[in-house]
């Protein structure tokens, strides 16, 4: 194959890439051709070849309906199994449980993935009023409680690289300026878990906290989140249970504290 066969062959297999990642990050289920090629700045003509692909091995379904086009069965079970390869899902599956069955509150478990982060797993108590999230959906890390409890422990010049972008407001409540993000993960590294009050979805509340590797790195964060009505009211009863669900499975990933002076 010619030098520019394969460089041809690269740059598709690149925008098949971007037309998955634009599925997996947009809030709609299903999107049109023009509005693919309008985001990722591509042809129509092009998107319908990538789609084309996509569908014959299963990554891509046609709504037939719609004559648009959402994520397929090889999507789902690729990232079922990316999911099955997270040690520390497995490892969270019982304490989300068990805290979720103490607090009364939805406990969930969050990734990060560069300067956004994901909820991949969730327990919802049985009650008639809950909240409940969406899994696989990318969050920012200045917005909620999750999004904070791993932007708190990043080195700090990952923390200045981040605060160096341009912060969206996600709700009315986001707080977006630098200084007072700063001022807040202070805060959140002395008492040992973030909190949130309408800041990534309005109406909800949250508290949070870091489950460390060996190496002292935040690579998952645990939380109890409830409507904000009744949550408020509850956040501060729910943190010791969940800094103790934190400190196990910190511990169980090799994780030894710093001994205090």
């Amino acid at each position: 194959m010619s030098a520019e066969g394969s460089s041809q062959r690269i740059a598709t297999v690149e925008r098949a890439a971007d037309v998955l990642l634009l599925f997996s990050k947009s809030a709609e289920r299903d999107l049109g051709i023009s509005e693919i090629a309008r985001k990722l700045d591509i042809s129509k003509a092009a998107v319908h070849r990538i789609l084309a692909s996509l569908r014959s091995r299963g990554f891509i379904d046609l709504l037939e309906e719609s004559r648009r086009y959402t994520l397929g069965t090889s999507s789902l079970a690729l990232g079922l199994r990316c999911l099955t390869q997270l040690d520390i899902r497995t490892l969270a599956g019982p304490e989300l449980t068990a805290l979720s069955r103490a607090t009364h509150e939805t406990a969930t478990l969050s990734i990060r993935s560069g300067f956004e982060r994901l909820y991949v797993d969730q327990v919802v108590p049985n009650r008639e009023i809950v909240m409940s999230v969406a899994i696989g959906i990318t969050h920012p890390l200045h917005a909620g409680s999750s999004s904070k409890a791993f932007l708190a422990w990043l080195p700090e010049a990952e923390i200045l690289q981040f605060l160096r972008r341009k912060l969206k407001p996600v709700t009315p409540q986001t707080i977006t300026d630098p200084a007072k993000i700063l001022n807040e993960l202070r805060l959140i590294r002395n008492r040992g878990y973030s909190q949130s009050v309408g800041e990534r979805q309005t109406g909800s509340a949250s508290v949070a906290a870091p489950i460390f590797d060996r190496m002292g790195n935040p690579i998952a964060v645990i939380s109890v989140c409830g409507p904000a009505v009744r949550f408020k009211s509850e956040l501060s009863q729910c943190v010791p249970a969940l800094l103790d669900s934190a400190s196990r499975l910190s511990k169980r990933m090799g994780y030894i504290p710093p001994k205090k002076p």
